[in-house]
């Protein structure tokens, strides 16, 4: 350190594209552009001002949180001080990725230290993003971009993008449903317009947990769950849900009315679902027209368990949720900042369940992709069987897909 700042050392849960930024820090909760957000946690209330920010320090949470995750796929770093430093971040402060480190005052920043690591074989890639200017950071990073495939999207990160509040237009009449449905249809036609030929559009269908929904809603009801992430959201929610069903034909027409035939480049899948049963069970809840594809996510050790009866159900495709994965395997919450070292992404029983799943797929034919965040991205090359392709982060993909003077 250069300056006479006080050093304050945290933990890293998201990286960014520079090893040292500065700016200046912002503790409220609305926007400002190019700063440092400042808060006690993240949550979806805080997606103006996450998105809006340079970097964001938290005083809680977990390296796989979701808007941790929204931070990853946006290249915002995140970085976790003790709650009782927050305070102390006023003013200027300088962030130092390689340290986990931040100074607050006055600091002159040391020379970037380079790089994300080389990767051999990718696959082919499937781009987890938060909004529409991802696919268009992917698609102009260089030649490779025709090796991602295609790119996922989570509904609630479309309502927190346009304002939505889901269970709000839920509870509402027809006419909020259905405007609801052509609002996200509406934006999906913009993501289909960015895509290059041959890419494709997966939407995870609306997975909000109770406690995520109350920071949203506004007149809705909203249960008070003892422990939301096994509660009442994913495939159980939508199995409830006639409102949700015709929102996603509102969906679905918008897009047909829009894009025609290109309204095939959108896919959906359902979330945190348990096994073929509740899969078969929604699907024909959903009333979803003939031949249309649906996939799902692996991310519970049921549906480890269900991988070959839910191909043999009809499952298009699956996508193995390794951050739900893990905090369930190992009983170790992914948002809980006390429980970080047992929550382990290369822990040999959730790689055990992965080789499971993998194995399981391609025996039936069903293609079959995993997460990975870039640092377990070799060790799952190495000790996984061969999946169809990867799951990464917008940032963490775009840094293995730019051209490096590094790497040969």
């Amino acid at each position: 350190m250069n300056g006479n700042g006080r050093r304050i050392l945290g933990i890293l849960l998201a990286g960014g594209t520079e090893s040292v930024l500065q700016g200046t820090c912002n503790r409220t909760r609305s926007p400002r552009e190019g700063t440092i957000l400042v808060a006690p946690s993240l949550e979806a209330g805080l997606y103006d001002a996450i998105v809006a920010a340079r970097a964001v320090v938290c005083g809680s949470g977990g390296l796989t949180g979701h808007m941790q995750s929204l931070c990853r796929g946006r290249g915002i770093p995140v970085l976790r001080v003790d709650e009782a430093d927050l305070a102390d971040l006023v003013g200027e402060v300088t962030l130092y990725l390689e340290s986990a480190s931040i100074v607050v005052g006055p600091d002159t920043p040391s020379e970037p230290e380079a790089g994300s690591p080389a990767l051999d074989d990718l696959g082919s890639a499937c781009a987890v993003i938060a909004d529409l200017q991802d696919i268009t950071t992917i698609n102009s990073s260089g030649p490779k971009a025709a090796r991602v495939e295609s790119f996922f999207i989570r509904e609630e990160f479309l309502c927190l993008a346009l304002g939505l509040s889901p269970l709000d237009a839920m509870a509402g009449g027809p006419a909020d449903i259905t405007a609801y449905g052509q609002a996200i249809g509406e934006r999906l036609c913009g993501f289909v317009e960015a895509l290059l030929p041959g890419q494709r559009l997966v939407l995870r269908m609306l997975d909000l947990r109770s406690d995520h929904a109350a920071d949203v809603t506004e007149t809705a009801p909203v249960a008070v769950e003892p422990n939301p992430e096994m509660g009442m959201h994913g495939a159980r929610w939508l199995l409830g849900s006639v409102a949700y069903r015709d929102a996603l034909h509102a969906v679905l027409a918008t897009l047909r009315k829009r894009l025609g035939d290109d309204a095939d480049r959108v896919q959906l899948s359902v979330p945190f679902v348990s096994d073929e049963t509740e899969f078969t069970q929604l699907r024909a809840h959903l009333n979803l027209p003939d031949g249309a594809p649906l996939s799902a996510f692996i991310e519970t050790p049921s549906a480890v368990h269900a991988t070959s009866a839910m191909c043999a159900a009809g499952v298009s495709e699956l996508f193995v949720g390794i951050k739900d994965l893990v905090q369930f395997y190992l009983a170790a919450d992914r948002g809980n900042h006390l429980v970080a070292d047992s929550y382990r992404t290369r822990h040999p029983a959730v790689l055990d369940g992965v080789r499971r799943v993998v194995e399981s797929a391609r025996a039936a034919g069903t293609p079959v992709r995993v997460f990975s965040l870039a640092s377990d991205l070799d060790h799952y090359l190495k000790n996984l069987p061969t999946p169809d392709g990867y799951m990464m982060c917008t940032a963490e993909l775009q840094q293995m897909l730019s051209p490096s003077p590094s790497r040969t």
